[in-house]
């Protein structure tokens, strides 16, 4: 079960961007995440008449590695870790480890 899902508010624990918080808009692959304003590349981009684009420098938002981010407490205000825990009917669901509450409820 993967720790960090797409939607999660996560705090940013390394990096450029260090400090700073945002929202998980794709998940790359197991170990790289995109979240919204962090980690920001400027990219050149050819213009292409046949798709109406124009060229020029566009911003674009770069992966990150999971481990350089840390879920988001709103509770708390702080970032915490991720525990899976496994209820009675065998599913699994995330909770925050310093708190012990359900993360998807």
């Amino acid at each position: 079960m993967n720790r960090l899902k797409k939607g999660d508010q996560v705090y940013i624990i390394s990096g450029k961007d260090k400090g700073k918080l945002g929202t998980i808009s794709q998940i790359v692959s197991d170990e790289k995440i995109l979240v919204d304003g962090i980690n920001l590349a400027k990219k050149h981009v050819k213009p292409n008449p046949n798709k109406n684009e124009t060229g020029g420098i566009i911003e674009k938002e770069m992966p990150i590695h999971s481990s350089n981010a840390m879920i988001y407490n709103s509770k708390t205000k702080k970032p915490d870790r991720v525990g899976v825990l496994k209820l009675k009917d065998n599913k699994k669901v995330r909770v925050y480890k310093s708190t012990g509450e359900q993360i998807d409820l």
